[in-house]
């Protein structure tokens, strides 16, 4: 009984009144670009760009290069976005990415699955005005046959 009584003042001091989306739907008046890293096993490793157009649409580039020794490691990606709810401080998304991943020597891809298509939805935060942090869940297809749900994360700045 103590737990259920715990239970229903912390939810009560956690909840939050309903707002329509509408009413805090914010649109860009103009092109943004930010810079940034990006992590994920469909779009790839590395240095990102991400354009957000006046729209719901953005897009994103990716990639990323390591040597080690005699091993080459790279891949190079991008990904549509397409905003579902854009407000003040949060961004609620669904996105489609492709990306190639290459890990091997003199031209020998060692990678049973290098070609990665991926569908999925994510969100941003921001709590400083130009830093943004995302994070998405992307259904992927390797070129393997094998279907992962696999997380992304991604850190921009944006130049507003």
């Amino acid at each position: 009984m103590l737990s259920l009584t715990t239970s229903v003042i912390v939810l009560n001091n956690l909840a939050v009144s309903q707002v329509s989306p509408s009413t805090q739907t914010t649109h860009l008046e103009k092109n943004v670009f930010g810079l940034g890293l990006s992590a994920g096993l469909t779009s790839g490793f590395g240095i990102s760009f991400r354009q957000h157009f006046p729209s719901e649409f953005s897009y994103q580039f990716i990639g990323g290069i390591i040597k080690t020794d005699t091993r080459l490691h790279y891949n190079l990606g991008s990904e549509i976005q397409y905003d579902v709810f854009h407000g003040t401080t949060t961004r609620f998304f669904t996105s489609g990415g492709i990306g190639y991943f290459y890990s091997g020597e003199s031209g020998n891809n060692y990678l049973s699955a290098p070609l990665r298509i991926g569908a999925g939805i994510g969100g941003e935060w921001s709590n400083i005005a130009s830093f943004h942090i995302a994070g998405e869940l992307m259904f992927t297809y390797f070129s393997d046959g094998t279907v992962l749900p696999l997380p992304q994360l991604s850190a921009h700045y944006y130049f507003f």
